[in-house]
C-alpha cells in the first residue's frame, strides 16, 4: 500500500506573482517615470526609486512594498506638477502609476491563487486591458475638464489630476 502522507515527488506550487502582470506592472511604472521626467526633473528621483521598489514588491509578492513603489511613482508625478509641468505628462505619469499598482496587485493575487506556472496569460491581459481602458477614459475626462476650465494654471492641473487619480483608484479597487 502507498502511504498517503508521503509527499516525495510532489512539487510545491510556486505562489510567486504571475509573469505577464509583473512585466506589465513594471512597464507601467516605467511609463509613469517617463511622464514625471518629461514634465519636470523634480519628480525623477522619487519616481525612479518607485520603479525599483515596485519591482522588489513584485519579486517578493508583497502588496505593501508594491503599494509603496506605486506611491513613490505618484509622488514623482506630484513633484513634477508642483514644479510647473504641463498636464499631459502628469496625466500619463498618473495613469502609469495607477496601472502599475493595479496590474501588480492582480499579478500577486493570481500568483497566490493559481500559482505562477498556471496558464493565466489571457486573464492577466484582459485585466490589464480593462484597467487601461478605464484609466484612459478617466484620464481623458480629467484632461477634458482641465481644458474646459481653461485656466492653464499648473496648480489647477494638479487638482484635476488628483481628482482623476482618486476616481480611477476607486473604480479599479472594486
Amino acid at each position: 500500500m502507498r502511504d498517503t502522507n508521503d509527499t516525495t515527488g510532489v512539487d510545491e506550487i510556486d505562489r510567486s506573482p504571475a509573469v505577464v502582470s509583473t512585466t506589465l506592472a513594471v512597464g507601467a511604472g516605467v511609463v509613469s517615470l517617463l511622464g514625471s521626467t518629461l514634465g519636470s526633473l523634480a519628480g525623477v528621483a522619487p519616481a525612479a526609486v518607485g520603479v525599483l521598489v515596485l519591482g522588489v514588491g513584485l519579486v517578493r509578492g508583497s502588496r505593501r512594498i508594491l503599494t509603496a513603489g506605486a506611491g513613490l511613482l505618484f509622488v514623482g508625478v506630484l513633484l513634477a506638477g508642483a514644479s510647473g509641468a504641463g498636464p499631459e505628462p502628469l496625466v500619463v505619469g498618473t495613469l502609469g502609476a495607477v496601472l502599475a499598482w493595479d496590474v501588480g496587485e492582480n499579478g500577486i493575487g493570481v500568483g497566490a491563487q493559481l500559482g505562477r506556472e498556471a496558464d493565466t496569460r489571457r486573464v492577466e491581459l484582459v485585466h490589464a486591458a480593462s484597467s487601461l481602458a478605464v484609466g484612459a477614459v478617466t484620464a481623458a475626462l480629467g484632461y477634458g475638464v482641465y481644458l474646459a476650465a481653461a485656466s492653464g494654471q499648473p496648480l489647477t492641473a494638479l487638482v484635476f489630476l488628483l481628482f482623476g487619480a482618486i476616481l480611477l483608484v476607486s473604480v479599479l479597487d472594486r
